[in-house]
């Protein structure tokens, strides 16, 4: 969608469960702070957040989403006209996991086929409590998995990337330099639980993780 101003703009949506860093990740974007206190979010927050890059500017309307269920009923009207969207869960939450399946279906009844990202935050938190081996709800979809932590800036602008390659069909795109986009903070690599294994590689048998993964039967 182009602006008066010629900047190619899209409409972002991020959703999820309350608490799971949406409005941190998106304040860290814009402002590069972390925000320590949680604030919940009323209805929802639109923020534009440009992205210089090898090809030019790129713009997301961010739209930040509520994640309580009082306010679940006005969701869809969020939804309309969503160019893309990124699903985030608490990596330290096995709850949060459980509903990306729920908002999956939100969203795709209301904007089926758009480029979706699953995001894992706060991988920095060494209590993880859904380990990247237990993550397959994206490779059942065919979506794009990323662990994030919105604390320490690991892979907090790749979700971005990815989404912006699909939608302007460019797999060389890459974003320049911004003062924003801090230098990685150092964590235990034990931490964020880096595995061998390739959790987006779609030539990994479905049954080489554990699908039940809390129980309750697969997502």
């Amino acid at each position: 969608m182009q602006q008066p101003d010629g900047i190619p703009t899209f409409k972002l949506v991020i959703v999820g469960d309350g608490g799971t860093g949406k409005t941190t990740f998106v304040k860290r974007h814009l402002s590069g702070e972390f925000e320590k206190k949680y604030i919940p979010t009323i209805g929802v927050d639109v923020h534009p957040m440009l992205f210089n890059t090898n090809c030019g500017p790129i713009r997301f309307e961010v739209w930040d989403t509520a994640g309580q269920e009082k306010f679940g009923g006005l969701k869809d009207g969020y939804y309309v006209q969503a160019h893309c969207a990124i699903i985030m869960f608490d990596v330290t939450s096995r709850d949060t996991y459980k509903n990306v399946a729920t908002w999956y279906k939100d969203l795709v009844r209301v904007c089926e086929g758009i480029p979706i990202v699953l995001v894992g935050n706060k991988c920095d938190v060494k209590d993880r409590k859904v380990k990247q081996r237990q993550i397959t709800f994206h490779r059942k979809k065919n979506l794009q998995y990323y662990d994030v932590s919105a604390k320490s800036n690991y892979n907090f602008e790749r979700p971005f990337l990815w989404i912006a390659r699909k939608l302007t069909g460019n797999p060389n795109l890459v974003f320049v330099a911004d003062p924003r986009m801090l230098k990685p903070a150092e964590i235990d690599p034990r931490t964020i639980q880096q595995e061998s294994i390739d959790i987006n590689d779609p030539n990994i048998p479905m049954n080489s993780f554990n699908d039940d993964v809390f129980g309750n039967g697969p997502i």
